[in-house]
C-alpha cells in the first residue's frame, strides 16, 4: 500500500490538444491528497472533462510540469482554503505563484472547499488571476466541506466548460 503525503488535497487540470489530427482533448488531474472532503469536487470536474468527451487522468502537483501548462491555452486549479483562508503553502502557493507569470489570456477554472471563514481565499485567488490576465472559464466554485449536490454539479460544468 502507497502512504499518502502529508499534504491537502491539490488539484490541477490541464487542458492540452494533442495535434491537429486528434479531434479530444487530454486533462490531467494534478492532486496531493489528505481531506477526503474535497475529492468529490475534483472527481466532479474530471466527470465534466468526460461527459464532454474527453479525457482525464490523475497525477500528483509535485509531477506536474510549469513549463508545459506555459503552452496551454486552458486549465483549472482546485485547492482547500487552508489556515487563515490562504492556498496551501507547501506546494500550491509556490506552484500558482511561479506559474502566474505565464497565464495572461489563459482561460482557468478555480474551485476548492473551506472549514470556516467565508471564502475570502478564493476571492484573493480570482484577484490574483485577474491582475494577471486571466479569463476565468466561469464562476469559481467553492463549498464548505464536504460538496453539496449543487456544488458537484458546479464543478461538473466547470470540467465541461473547459474543454468545450
Amino acid at each position: 500500500m502507497l502512504s499518502r503525503p502529508r499534504y491537502s488535497l491539490i488539484c490541477l487540470y490541464r487542458c492540452k490538444l494533442l495535434s491537429k489530427l486528434l479531434a479530444g482533448c487530454l486533462c490531467i488531474i494534478v492532486r496531493c491528497i489528505l481531506a477526503d472532503n474535497t475529492l468529490a469536487a475534483y472527481h466532479a470536474v474530471a466527470k465534466g472533462v468526460t461527459d464532454a468527451g474527453k479525457e482525464a487522468e490523475i497525477v500528483f502537483v509535485s509531477s506536474a510540469s510549469i513549463d508545459e501548462l506555459k503552452s496551454e491555452t486552458a486549465f483549472a486549479l482546485g485547492c482547500p482554503a487552508m489556515g487563515a483562508e490562504v492556498l496551501e503553502e507547501g506546494e500550491m502557493e509556490p506552484f500558482v505563484t511561479d506559474l502566474e507569470g505565464s497565464v495572461a489570456g489563459k482561460t482557468i477554472g478555480l474551485f476548492g472547499s473551506y472549514g470556516w471563514g467565508d471564502g475570502e481565499w478564493m476571492r484573493t485567488w480570482e484577484s490574483d488571476c485577474d491582475s494577471a490576465g486571466v479569463n476565468l472559464v466561469c464562476e469559481s466554485v467553492i463549498c464548505t466541506e464536504t460538496p453539496d449536490d449543487a456544488a458537484l454539479e458546479a464543478c461538473r460544468a466547470l470540467g465541461k466548460a473547459l474543454v468545450e
